[in-house]
């Protein structure tokens, strides 16, 4: 039997099969994989994927995996949070949160588009894996290369958080470090992969890493029992992410494994990096790139490689896209934490600041059933939190000592 993937040109339509190229050589245009839905029709169904292990290798016939591969890292299905708290406080009746910051094994949802691509790297007979990275990249990369025996050398902007550095040197990956934004890294990772054989997963891999990315869309789908949601925020950094959640879901209804209906896409950025976002928001889908000056480093691309595609995915759907400042994302942070006990990375403080806007502005309606995707954990961008707690004195280990503690603390709430 054929395999039923291969890549194809997304303007042109022209057919490449399946190697590691991530443009077309004819209209130089990115690439992407194109799947035979027929042929997967007979095979991939609800009962067949209810036997299957809570990864997301469940939904393995709608990724580009080499028939023999390694699909026993136990990468995605994570938990869709009914988000009652946070609900009251939008005051939204049907509010779910899609929380990667539990994501196996690094606590992102980049752990999925590492876990796809690192097969193909593996079916290419690459040794040596790299990618550009903000930071979750190079940890799930890093992870993932260290249980596959493959050696990692990841490329970073210098000023990464201390505690995203710290996660991928842990697994043993070669760190370089770049005096220099993420565009800058992109650039340079580009030319090496021109040059040497190496698997960077985001460049000559990034068609088949993107379609990791689909099993969000199928979880959600999977989770709300087969069903699609009104909306879905997404935080959007390259801008891949939105857009293969819009695929994933035309996928399951092209299958008939859900019901037909459109879903509006919201796209969130980070103000001091927001080029998707202020395309929509001029009617545009042409980007102008940005240089970044946000908190929010794992979302700080200003010349996002989908960004196109991103926009126009938004504005299809009927949705929009919102931006948070860096207090309104500290802010948002606090207040997923407070309301829903999760605590998220900046990226997810943005998703949770634009969720905000659009509630207020009435683009998302109480009634609707919203999905927010929460990509990352806090505990990788701790400084972004940093003056905002003090630090309370210790008491000596007495009764009286407490009480008279209880009795300040009393006071102080009362005033």
């Amino acid at each position: 039997m054929p395999v039923p993937y291969q890549l194809q040109c997304r303007e042109c339509r022209a057919l490449w099969g399946n190697q590691p190229v991530s443009f077309c050589q004819n209209c130089f245009a990115p690439l992407e994989v194109t799947y035979d839905l027929a042929q997967i029709r007979g095979q991939f169904n609800k009962d067949e994927i209810a036997r299957r292990g809570t990864t997301l290798w469940r939904y393995k016939e709608l990724l580009p995996l080499p028939e023999v591969c390694d699909a026993s890292l136990p990468v995605g299905f994570t938990p869709l949070v009914k988000a009652a708290g946070l609900g009251d406080y939008f005051r939204s009746k049907s509010l779910y949160l899609k929380n990667d910051a539990v994501c196996f094994p690094s606590l992102s949802f980049k752990d999925r588009v590492v876990a796809v691509a690192l097969t193909q790297a593996r079916n290419f007979g690459f040794e040596i894996v790299s990618c550009s990275s903000t930071g979750n990249l190079a940890n799930a990369v890093a992870a993932q290369a260290a249980r596959l025996g493959l050696k990692a050398c990841v490329f970073i902007p210098a000023d990464l958080e201390p505690a995203k550095i710290v996660n991928t040197q842990v697994y043993g990956a070669k760190i370089i470090r770049i005096a220099g934004n993420y565009d800058q890294v992109n650039r340079l990772c580009s030319q090496i992969a021109d040059k040497h054989r190496w698997g960077f997963v985001n460049v000559n891999l990034r068609p088949y890493y993107a379609e990791g990315s689909k099993t969000v869309g199928y979880e959600i789908a999977e989770q709300l029992g087969w069903r699609l949601p009104d909306n879905v925020v997404v935080p959007m950094a390259g801008g891949s992410l939105i857009t293969k959640i819009y695929k994933a879901f035309n996928e399951l209804m092209e299958l008939g494994l859900v019901e037909r209906k459109n879903v509006k896409l919201f796209g969130a950025q980070a103000t001091g990096c927001s080029p998707i976002s202020a395309a929509v928001k001029a009617g545009r889908t042409e980007i102008d790139p940005q240089k970044p000056n946000t908190i929010a480093r794992s979302l700080a691309i200003g010349n996002p490689a989908d960004g196109y595609y991103a926009a126009s995915t938004i504005t299809g759907s009927g949705g929009w896209a919102e931006d948070s400042s860096d207090p309104e994302i500290v802010d948002a942070i606090m207040l997923l934490a407070e309301t829903e006990g999760i605590f998220t990375e900046t990226a997810g403080g943005v998703t949770v600041g634009a969720a905000r806007k659009l509630y207020g502005q009435g683009r998302i309606r109480p009634e609707e059933t919203t999905v927010l995707c929460i990509t990352g954990n806090g505990l990788k961008t701790t400084d972004a939190l940093a003056g905002r707690f003090e630090e309370s004195e210790p008491i000596a280990p007495k009764l009286a000592f407490f009480e008279e503690y209880l009795e300040r603390e009393l006071v102080k709430e009362a005033k």
